[in-house]
């Protein structure tokens, strides 16, 4: 079958299973997210032979260490998508969750229910995890979806995908509310994001080449993010111990991932103290380190960073550094640099912290925190099915509630309009 044909087929089964999702009850989806749970459990040997045929081909390809970093499925990340299915089920359903309920003159009774968004297109690189948390949060949310993994993903995600129908087959649900995209062929990109009678949202989750892509060339709305460049600034008042803490988890907990700190900021006044110790650390870890002229007056063997390198998502073991003279010229540097996804500021100082929480204007700003927890399991939302830099509809790690909407309803008894 050609590919607008084949996505056609799964954009209809996709909206006739969305129908029967809307209208089942919480049990029934908690049932089905508790034993697709059971299932990748039971499975996970299946699941590391299926990704050890993805990594092979990755090496092979010259994939990055962090690509593979991202493909590899090892025995504590099987787990965590089994947890976060878990988490996902113990949720709240907030779908026919009524609110603002009130009487207007008329004698009519109106407030808002929340119900699913319908259909939702996901693609994604590397990460198989997402499979199995992009399919609890739109199955828990009402939705069906339909998600196109990266090829590299291949075996992966099919194989987390025949886990998944297994239990939704198990708890009377229709198996068409997740289908996984089997073609590899680019143009069942293209298909996807041009089927608004279809699809009534894309999540893109990948590189920028394919996010601006998606962002260009969608017909329908997207909820996205285009880049992680973010930022730690360790003020003046800092607890330094903290600081240094925060700042080496920021960084070298995962480079690979969206919320890792790409630049770190530090008040002029604690510079000298502060960064030679931090730098011991970051060149312990094999990190590059780059900085502006002030910087490498206190660190002379690092590397000059240039101005291309304060709007660089990494992604690597690579931190750009740069000393600022206070808390309002760390501000102004994330305002000019940030991509909107993440800030921390490290003080004790209440009234400073509460200036950076105003007025920076990211998805996610923090207080004595690492950026790492910028994710939608840190923040309890079971998963998230990605990061929204928008304003709209959904800001942050997108988790139930971001994967719906609202609609009016009226309880009237014979009213008409006069």
């Amino acid at each position: 079958m050609e590919v607008a044909a084949y996505m056609q087929k799964l954009g209809q089964q996709a909206r006739e299973a969305s129908r029967v999702l809307a209208r089942s009850k919480t049990n029934v989806k908690n049932t089905a997210l508790l034993t697709i749970a059971n299932i990748i459990r039971q499975q996970a040997d299946s699941l590391k032979a299926a990704n050890q045929q993805d990594l092979l081909v990755g090496k092979d390809k010259g994939l990055d260490a962090a690509m593979l970093d991202r493909l590899t499925l090892t025995d504590a990340r099987i787990e965590a998508m089994a947890e976060g299915l878990e988490q996902i089920a113990a949720l709240a359903d907030p779908i026919g969750e009524i609110t603002d309920m009130r009487y207007r003159p008329s004698g009519i009774q109106l407030g808002q229910m929340r119900v699913p968004l319908g259909v939702i297109g996901i693609i994604y690189e590397s990460r198989p995890n997402v499979t199995a948390d992009a399919a609890g949060l739109c199955l828990k949310s009402g939705n069906a979806t339909i998600l196109r993994g990266g090829s590299e993903a291949i075996h992966s995600n099919q194989a987390i995908a025949a886990c998944i129908h297994q239990g939704l087959q198990q708890a009377g649900l229709p198996v068409t509310a997740v289908q996984v995209v089997e073609t590899t062929d680019r143009e069942a990109v293209g298909q996807l994001i041009t089927m608004p009678e279809y699809v009534d949202v894309i999540v893109p989750r990948g590189g920028k080449t394919l996010i601006e892509r998606v962002s260009t060339q969608a017909r329908v709305p997207v909820i996205k993010h285009l880049d992680g460049i973010c930022h730690v600034y360790v003020d003046v008042d800092a607890e330094l111990t903290m600081a240094e803490e925060i700042a080496f988890n920021a960084k070298c907990h995962r480079y690979g991932v969206c919320n890792a700190m790409e630049t770190l900021l530090v008040h002029a006044d604690i510079a000298e103290h502060f960064l030679p110790k931090m730098a011991q650390r970051f060149i312990a870890e094999r990190v590059e380190l780059r900085g502006c002229p002030v910087t490498m007056a206190i660190l002379p063997a690092i590397k000059a960073a240039t101005e291309a390198d304060w709007d660089t998502e990494y992604l690597a073991a690579i931190l750009s550094i740069k000393v600022v003279a206070d808390s309002d010229a760390a501000i102004a540097h994330i305002h000019r640099h940030s991509s909107a996804h993440t800030e921390t500021i490290v003080t004790e100082n209440y009234t400073t912290a509460q200036r950076f929480l105003q007025e920076v204007d990211s998805s996610s700003v923090m207080v004595n925190a690492s950026t790492r927890f910028a994710d939608g399991f840190e923040y309890g939302l079971g998963a998230e099915i990605g990061i929204s830099t928008d304003k709209l509809h959904a800001r942050g790690p997108v988790g139930l509630n971001g994967l719906t909407s609202q609609k009016w309803i009226v309880f009237g008894s014979g009213q008409i309009r006069k």
